[in-house]
């Protein structure tokens, strides 16, 4: 059986943090700056209104002019969200998540250490993550969402094996929307006058790939109750650095935080030779919130020149004055070999007798034994702002 631990408005609560007395009063999250303007995560009272998840923000407002916004936080969610995981982890759960407030997990693996039984999991479940969330257990991964959204705080919904199909029939086929790459099914079977899974379970199959292909034959199969295997989450290597902005820092200034981040991270013991798959760029704002934005390389790479030209133009997208701004890794890439310098003959021995002897001193002296001097701000008036230590990079 497969566990789902959801938690409901988990994204307005990490935006509001130690403010819970606004949850009582309309508030949504504000759209996020440079995406589309409807509004995220609603409180209940605000839902009193018709305010919805993803409505646009014009609409949201004339059907509640008293509706509050608050700042989007999408650094504070994940780093919520990667403890809520490792909370879950730690009663031995290997758990799958995919966005932050929802995560899945197989009890029967579980049940020798936790008493024997489905309830002692559930019950090391809500002691590792507190009071909160809501708890549904099923064969597949969508009906146990299902029935975790139809659960109560205290009392975990179950749904027996041979009775999946009869128990989601008459539930309504927006749930689809849980998977994002059904939210278009859903809309076009909610409109063909289709509203429930079970109305869904009875078409054909060829009919329905015929109009939707995999992802309604997905939709369908889900409505049977079956669904893929669980796809757990890999040990997470959690690699950042931060940096600290003067106030109004924009132009070369940012330009040269990002190289510094970059020679920083590159010179992390954690990296262990490996190159860079994945990064994101993080920002907190002067007057509150975060902003983040993921890039892939398109070749896995240790050159900091490269990586640096990757995620210059990630700055351009800044929407607001940055308090300080952050580089994390998100996947590691294979051990670097540059096979580069072998077409450079005449500086190969002497790169390699540097990077050796560097290696060695920050062996022997710790990360910070080899450093060269860049120059962030050159024509500030403050001598501590022209110009930083950062690691040295051809090791």
């Amino acid at each position: 059986m497969i566990v789902c631990v959801l938690y409901p408005r988990f994204e307005l609560l990490a935006a509001v943090g130690d403010r819970r007395a606004l949850l009582a009063e309309p508030v949504a999250l504000a759209p996020e700056a440079g995406r589309e303007q409807g509004v995220g995560e609603v409180s209940a009272a605000a839902e009193a209104f018709g305010v919805t998840p993803g409505m646009r923000l014009g609409e949201a407002l004339a059907r509640c002019p008293e509706l509050r916004l608050a700042p989007p936080d999408p650094e504070g969610v994940r780093a919520l969200w990667r403890e809520v995981l490792d909370r879950l982890e730690s009663i031995g759960a290997a758990v799958e998540s995919d966005r932050a407030g929802c995560a899945f997990f197989e009890a029967q693996g579980l049940h020798g250490i936790h008493g024997g039984h489905l309830e002692g999991v559930l019950a090391a479940t809500r002691r590792a993550l507190g009071r909160g969330i809501r708890l549904g257990v099923a064969p597949s991964r969508f009906s146990a969402y299902a029935a975790a959204r139809r659960s109560r705080p205290r009392r975990a919904e179950l749904v027996a094996s041979g009775a999946v199909r009869a128990w989601l029939a008459p539930l309504p086929v927006g749930l689809l929307r849980a998977r994002a790459e059904l939210a278009v099914v859903a809309d076009t079977l909610e409109r063909l006058g289709i509203r429930t899974l079970g109305e869904l379970s009875e078409l054909p199959a060829p009919a329905v790939a015929e109009r939707f292909g995999h992802p309604g034959l997905l939709a369908l199969d889900l409505a049977h109750g079956r669904d893929t295997p669980l796809e757990p989450r890999r040990p997470s290597e959690p690699v950042v650095e931060r940096l600290a902005l003067p106030e109004s820092a924009l132009g070369q200034q940012l330009e040269r935080a990002l190289e510094l981040l970059v020679a920083r991270v590159l010179a992390r013991p954690e990296r262990r030779g490996r190159t860079l798959r994945a990064l994101a760029i993080s920002a907190r704002f002067v007057a509150g919130g975060t902003w983040r934005t993921r890039t892939t390389l398109r070749v896995a790479s240790a050159d900091a020149n490269r990586i640096g030209t990757a995620l210059a133009p990630k700055l351009a997208e800044l929407p607001a004055p940055a308090d300080s701004i952050a580089l994390e890794v998100e996947a590691f890439g294979p051990p670097a070999h540059d096979q580069g310098r072998l077409i450079e003959e005449r500086d190969s021995a002497r790169h390699r007798r540097l990077g050796e002897a560097v290696r060695q001193a920050r062996q022997a002296a710790g990360t910070d034994a080899a450093m060269r001097v860049l120059e962030v701000d050159p024509d500030s008036r403050l001598p501590e702002r022209r110009a930083l230590l950062a690691p040295w990079t051809d090791a």
